[in-house]
């Protein structure tokens, strides 16, 4: 027996929030559909500086980046490639900036911290498997 339309309509708003829940948290806070593959990337990325375990003194932490293979474009779109993206960068885990460039000048505090910084597709999300670059620092 066919649908009406009202019942089809019904079942469409009922429907919407398991369609909805179906998704995966970037890391940003935005979700993308879970059946989606992602790309594999060319690309690798290394801390040029700080230096992993460097002693660094002040408020503010200069970050220098390398990507080999990839590169930082300021666009975003869901037309992936496997060697175009930005980089998201964080320190103990809180994300301080998405970068489309691989300077920054980041804030920090005295103390040992966690720097991480990832090269993600032009849709902000990560390539499969991931493309990161993490090392410890201490800032006196």
């Amino acid at each position: 027996m066919p649908l009406s339309r009202s019942m089809a309509a019904a079942f469409a708003i009922l429907a919407l929030p398991l369609w909805l829940g179906c998704s995966v948290r970037s890391p940003m806070g935005g979700t993308q559909p879970a059946m989606q593959a992602r790309p594999r990337s060319t690309a690798s990325l290394t801390v040029l500086s700080p230096a992993p375990g460097e002693a660094v003194s002040g408020s503010v932490l200069h970050v220098r980046l390398r990507l080999s293979g990839g590169e930082v474009v300021p666009q975003t779109s869901t037309q992936l490639t496997p060697d175009k993206g930005h980089v998201h960068m964080s320190v103990d885990g809180k994300i301080v900036s998405m970068l489309y460039g691989l300077d920054q000048d980041v804030p920090i505090t005295p103390g040992a911290h966690l720097l991480q910084a990832e090269f993600v597709a032009m849709d902000h999300f990560p390539f499969n498997p991931r493309v990161l670059a993490t090392i410890t620092f201490t800032d006196q």
